[in-house]
């Protein structure tokens, strides 16, 4: 079979909007330059879309213009490597997904405990948040959630009190397991996300965690988050202000 004749096929089975690259190709095809030529006529026929330098994908047709894929299609390889789990979606899209906003950003946030400068793929950036835990497949959404505490001021188009009425709900429905490891996680997190945590955790009864949060928490210290006392009876206790 052609090369270009093999490649069509392989990319007829393709889901739309999935996100590939010449490697894909080359077990079967083992002439990188003739893959990468063939890829190009396809983009320029429009079979296929060019997402940034080598990555392509099935465009999805509809009314309104092709589809781009999904964020994580766009960033899959920032994400894992070799099969294992190095990085995470957070920020905008998660706030999204958590039901802590309706807006949609074009700014990709990524967690990793290495980081790197910020980059570019189509309309999208691309930005890198440290994460000091060990990231896995069973803590990503664990981290994703932590990292929704961390940054509730930042949530776009929501307030500090439609958050907290939203993360407390979220936090209810996890098991406690998984509420032990969240706060086993939030050890590496600022003390401030601790601190909302806890008092968080505190507005359905659940205490158990409050001195392991509180262990290393300055008593002196204040936390500025302004209207969480008109949505959490335990500010006070936890020295949000």
């Amino acid at each position: 079979m052609k090369t270009t004749d093999y490649i069509a096929v392989t990319i007829d089975r393709l889901p739309k909007g999935y996100v590939f690259t010449y490697v894909d190709f080359t077990t079967e095809v083992n002439k990188k330059e003739a893959v990468i030529k063939a890829l190009n006529r396809m983009v320029v026929s429009g079979k296929i879309a060019k997402l940034a330098k080598g990555k392509y994908y099935k465009p999805e047709s509809t009314p309104f213009g092709n589809l781009e894929p999904n964020q994580f299609q766009v960033v899959k390889d920032l994400l894992e490597e070799d099969g294992k789990v190095i990085g995470y979606l957070t920020g905008y899209s998660v706030f999204n997904q958590l039901g802590l906003t309706t807006q949609v950003s074009n700014t990709i946030q990524i967690g990793r405990n290495e980081i790197r400068p910020a980059l570019k793929r189509d309309r999208y950036t691309i930005k890198f948040i440290k994460q000091k835990n060990t990231i896995t497949k069973d803590y990503v959404p664990l981290l994703q959630l932590l990292d929704a505490i961390r940054y509730i001021k930042k949530i776009p188009d929501n307030t500090v009190l439609s958050s907290c009425l939203r993360l407390i709900s979220i936090l209810k429905s996890l098991s406690q397991n998984d509420l032990s490891t969240l706060v086993r996680l939030s050890q590496k997190y600022p003390p401030a996300t601790r601190a909302l945590l806890g008092a968080l955790l505190e507005e359905f009864g659940n205490v158990q965690f409050e001195e392991l949060l509180q262990k290393k928490l300055n008593p002196i210290t204040k936390y500025k988050l302004a209207g969480v006392n008109t949505v959490l009876k335990a500010t006070e206790k936890w020295n949000l202000v």
